[in-house]
């Protein structure tokens, strides 16, 4: 089943804004980069994944995905998570793609076989996999089949809205809790965590785990 994977990718001088009082500016930039980075990567990898968009309106996020054989799909009015969601499904659909996996950039410890994992399965009808953030109420990960099943809404409480909407659209609906994609960081609690994950396993992530020293 063509899989395609997107990502969504915020400009960096707007992002992170909760992790003001945990880094500066700069090194909240930095951050961002080495996260894009380590998400690219890791879907370079995936066995699963045939190809991936990068939807941003970041001229440097545009660049890293360039680097890393991804397509740069640029959106200059950066119009938010949803909206590029909806513009990197619609080029999806246009290359062939009968799958989509939607992940955001900001999950630098994701793991290519637990991509892999929640690819495994080609489903046989219309069907909606959602990964929750670690809080429960957001959304990590969203898996379409087709990519047009149902509308996405990301943001707080999107969790319970993706629900909805795939038994709206009459999608099976399923979720999953991979411990390396539900970690993404918006505060400074999820930088700790993050810390910590990264303190408990070995390997991934090399750019997230190179800078955090320096600018910790």
């Amino acid at each position: 089943m063509k899989t395609f994977a997107i990502v969504p990718v915020k400009r960096f001088g707007q992002g992170k804004t909760r992790l003001a009082d945990a880094l500066p500016a700069r090194s909240r930039v930095a951050l961002m980069q080495a996260m894009v980075t380590d998400v690219l990567i890791a879907l370079r990898r995936s066995e699963l994944v045939d190809a991936v968009i990068v939807v941003t309106g970041e001229p440097i996020a545009e660049q890293i995905a360039i680097n890393y054989n991804a397509e740069a799909l640029m959106d200059p009015r950066d119009l938010g998570h949803s909206a590029a969601a909806a513009l990197g499904i619609s080029v999806a659909q246009s290359r062939g793609a009968e799958r989509v996996i939607l992940l955001p950039a900001d999950v630098p410890t994701i793991d290519p076989a637990e991509i892999d994992g929640l690819l495994t399965t080609a489903p046989e009808g219309r069907e909606v996999i959602i990964v929750p953030d670690r809080h429960g109420a957001g959304t990590n990960a969203l898996i379409l089949t087709p990519p047009d099943v149902m509308e996405t809404s990301f943001g707080d409480g999107s969790r319970a809205r993706h629900a909805a909407a795939a038994e709206a659209a009459g999608a099976a609906v399923y979720e999953a809790e991979p411990a390396t994609i539900v970690l993404d960081v918006d505060t400074g609690d999820d930088l700790a965590a993050l810390q910590t994950r990264l303190g408990d396993v070995r390997g991934g992530a090399s750019h997230t785990r190179g800078l955090l020293p320096r600018i910790l």
